[in-house]
């Protein structure tokens, strides 16, 4: 890795300028996903769609798109002169990503019961910024992020690390009640309830949202920010669509209930 990464930067200047500018790309992705999402719903689940390429079996789609966020961060972390990596807040800020992926790729997508097919754009798109987003996170952790000696202790630490976990966790537990909405043999959709989902559609996304904003906060980067900014565009825009799906699919569904945010919105 150390040879590959020295025939792309002729200095680490050069690479930590180039990571800087995928972290302000990235915020400008998210404001162009922000405008695009007005216009199109992000096709893939209940919102598939034909003209977004031929389908592509969910569970291999999750798997294959979501493992460059496992495995190239690997690969940074043990295959090449990481020089943070012995410090004990690069250790964790990289153990929370790494969590998030190892149950992303490896445990989620060989849950899924049913699930309609990934069309191959979304596929591809997802598949692409898992290789941009494990990279640019992962090697800034690994390689220069650096951080007071009393990081770990610091509110800022401890407040961004207990939001990742309990967003985790919420993450978890919410893809848990919508696995077992259906019995054996059961089909169609049905109303998602207990946990988060008593007060927000959304209670997965939220979960997301939440998780990535507590890396964001305790990471302290431009480029942990970014991450967490597009994140919370694209799945903010997921609980909306889902919530007015819900509306005008079930009569009886809980009319106190928000999008994404419980009692706001």
């Amino acid at each position: 890795m150390d040879t590959i990464l020295s025939w792309l930067f002729s200095s680490e200047e050069q690479e930590l300028y180039i990571l800087n500018c995928m972290a302000y790309l990235m915020n400008f992705m998210a404001a162009f996903t922000f405008v695009s999402l007005f216009f199109h719903k992000v096709p893939y689940g209940r919102y598939a769609s034909s003209k977004y390429g031929f389908p592509v079996n969910v569970k291999f789609a999750w798997f294959v798109q979501e493992l460059p966020s496992l495995l190239l961060p690997l690969c940074l972390v043990f295959w090449t002169s990481s020089s943070k990596t012995s410090l004990l807040p690069n250790q964790l800020l990289i153990a929370m990503f790494l969590c998030h992926y190892v149950q992303r790729a490896l445990i989620f997508p060989f849950l899924i019961r049913g699930g309609k097919a990934t069309p191959f754009l979304s596929f591809a798109l997802a598949f692409v910024f898992c290789i941009y987003n494990g990279y640019m996170q992962v090697r800034y952790l690994s390689h220069y992020a650096e951080y007071p000696a009393d990081w770990v202790t610091s509110p800022r630490f401890i407040t961004g690390s207990a939001l990742w976990l309990v967003g985790w966790l919420m993450n978890l537990h919410s893809d848990h009640i919508l696995r077992n909405l259906r019995k054996p043999g059961e089909t169609g959709y049905k109303i998602p309830r207990g946990g988060m989902f008593e007060y927000v559609s959304g209670a997965n996304f939220l979960g997301e949202i939440t998780e990535w904003a507590g890396f964001a906060l305790a990471g302290h980067s431009a480029h942990s920010s970014a991450f967490s900014i597009f994140t919370a565009v694209v799945l903010a825009n997921r609980a909306v669509a889902h919530h007015k799906w819900y509306l005008a699919k079930f009569e009886d569904y809980p009319k106190s209930r928000k999008a994404l945010i419980p009692f706001l919105f």
